[in-house]
């Protein structure tokens, strides 16, 4: 049948599964628009307040769905504004199309209205990037497009479309979706990691966000139980191995637990899994796990020797990988290396301090949510006594910028996620810092009349970079400080959602209580010290054997 590029667009959307699209209309775009209000009954559009809003909500509902997200933008400067988004998705992992149209063919390359290359712009953020001039190719490439993004490792992926393509009409014919296979592990490579598990005597799991994507939670779940090992994960780990049960010492890193930091410098087997040795993980890395042998599996070869050069690694996918070994792995007991590190945990909890804090909020939101919301965070100090302080027991419910540390993501990921997962609840935590980022997309949440709630943990400074100012810059604090009056509930509440500020532990405990029975958007403005601080802390370039809490100091 012969359908116009925007028909063709639509068409391809339903085709892969979409039923949710999160953008932002402008000249180029017109005709694929125009075309998505004849097909409202059928792909809903969620209008954001800035097409940096779509880019974090198309993330935040491919990471709560496990489905492709995908965000519309128009040329120029509506096309710039999901740089940051895609850039997110990209440091992530997240399965993402992002699809933009440009000016016609005939004006590319001439400096015309609005008009970027934002294909090239894009390319080192994205999977691929495609630019589509000819209607006959572009079934082909968002079929294509669709097919990279989740095949994988995922990740984000452009498709720029000119205006003209969308007007002109071609043969249409449908097809079903489809995916890559992945790589298929190499039984050598198995055989070998499993020499290395039945040597080891003080065995240590490292989870990171490859167990989330490639749905391995059972299988790590048995592999810790025949390996008889600890488990600690890193931010986009979390929930991968349920924070609740008894083997998991907590998060790893410049903020991770005395438990899980001394432990993995102890430990005479490190076993990591879909993680890739961040920075921010690993500390000094001549010294990390330096009495281990490290096996590494992971499904990107590339990340393979990238950060840590390990002894040993396993190309594939995380599920398949565990299924494999479970399978192979005799039942191990280690109960003295268990007992050695759960005493760590015991001697080294983590501390809320006295009055209200940024700890006890998050604790508090545990509490009355019993584990099962959906936690969004934007990026700083809450980011981290979010992962700290909330015991996720499933995937996918927490969402935050780990790799690309964006601010201002969490607002527009929670309202993605609140259209993917509308039963549950989700509670984004932000900093005063980030919510003035993106906070006009409030407005969006009011609009779609979503029950999501904001908790701003609010210190009046920009938290973490003063927490550096104060422990390595000599308490200068260049520029952190926001002091200003802006008041956050007034400006909520004049964008239509409820709004409380709360000073104290009662007062936020009856607030957030009326919040979760709200069926629209609440924000709550909770005002903390500006010297509170995230314990514990490895300083930038030390061991993670020297981390240090505010007992130390």
């Amino acid at each position: 049948m012969k359908l116009n590029g925007s028909q063709i667009l639509m068409e391809c959307l339903l085709e892969q599964g979409v039923d949710t699209v999160f953008g932002y209309p402008g000249g180029a775009i017109l005709n694929v628009y125009d075309e998505l209000y004849k097909y409202k009954d059928k792909i809903k559009h969620v209008l954001t307040s800035h097409e940096q809003g779509a880019s974090h909500a198309a993330d935040g509902y491919a990471r709560a769905s496990g489905k492709v997200g995908v965000c519309f933008a128009t040329s120029g400067p509506g096309a710039t504004n999901l740089v940051t988004g895609i850039s997110t998705a990209y440091m992530d992992s997240v399965p993402m199309v992002a699809i933009t149209c440009n000016v016609t063919s005939d004006l590319l390359g001439k400096d015309s209205f609005q008009e970027v290359d934002i294909a090239g712009i894009t390319t080192p953020v994205t999977k691929y990037s495609f630019i589509v001039e000819d209607v006959k190719e572009l079934a082909p490439t968002v079929r294509k497009a669709f097919e990279i993004a989740r095949s994988g490792r995922p990740g984000p992926v452009l498709v720029d479309i000119t205006k003209d393509a969308t007007a002109k009409t071609t043969d249409y014919t449908p097809q079903s979706p489809h995916s890559r296979d992945n790589v298929k592990p190499l039984k050598e490579d198995i055989d070998y990691v499993i020499s290395l598990m039945e040597k080891a005597k003080k065995p240590f799991i490292f989870v990171g966000g490859g167990c989330v994507i490639s749905g391995a939670s059972k299988e790590l779940k048995k592999f810790a139980s025949l390996i008889d090992a600890p488990v600690c994960d890193s931010l986009m780990g979390k929930g991968a191995y349920p924070g609740t049960d008894d083997r998991y010492t907590g998060m790893l890193g410049m903020h991770g637990s005395k438990a899980s930091n001394y432990g993995v410098s102890e430990c005479d087997l490190l076993v990591a899994i879909g993680a890739r040795f961040s920075d921010r993980v690993t500390g000094n890395t001549k010294k990390f796990a330096s009495k281990a042998k490290i096996i590494h599996i992971d499904l990107d070869a590339a990340e393979i020797n990238k950060n840590i050069v390990v002894d040993s690694a396993v190309v594939g996918d995380a599920k398949e990988v565990l299924g494999i070994i479970n399978k192979k792995l005799s039942q191990k007991d280690h109960s003295e290396w268990m007992q050695h590190i759960k005493d760590y945990a015991k001697k080294y909890p983590l501390i809320v301090p006295d009055g209200f804090s940024g700890p006890y909020i998050i604790e508090e939101i545990y509490r009355q949510t019993k584990g099962d919301a959906v936690i969004v965070t934007e990026v700083g100090q809450h980011q981290m006594w979010a992962s700290q302080h909330y015991l996720y027991k499933n995937p996918r419910t927490l969402l935050s910028s780990g790799g690309l540390g964006t601010m201002g993501y969490g607002l527009g990921a929670a309202i993605g996620a609140q259209m993917a997962e509308p039963d549950k609840t989700v509670v984004n935590i932000a900093g005063d810092g980030c919510f003035r980022m993106n906070m006009n997309e409030i407005a969006t949440a009011v609009r779609q009349n979503l029950p999501l709630v904001e908790v701003i943990v609010n210190n009046h400074v920009l938290g973490m970079v003063r927490q550096w100012q104060s422990l390595f810059y000599g308490q200068r604090y260049s520029a952190t400080v926001l002091d200003d009056g802006v008041d956050f509930v007034k400006m909520a509440e004049a964008m239509g959602a409820t709004a409380r500020r709360v000073t104290t532990r009662d007062e936020f405990k009856a607030v957030f209580k009326d919040a979760l029975k709200s069926r629209t958007p609440f924000v709550i403005d909770c005002i903390i010290d500006s010297d509170d601080k995230v314990f514990p802390m490895v300083a930038p370039g030390a061991a993670l054997d020297e981390v240090f809490d505010e007992n130390d100091i």
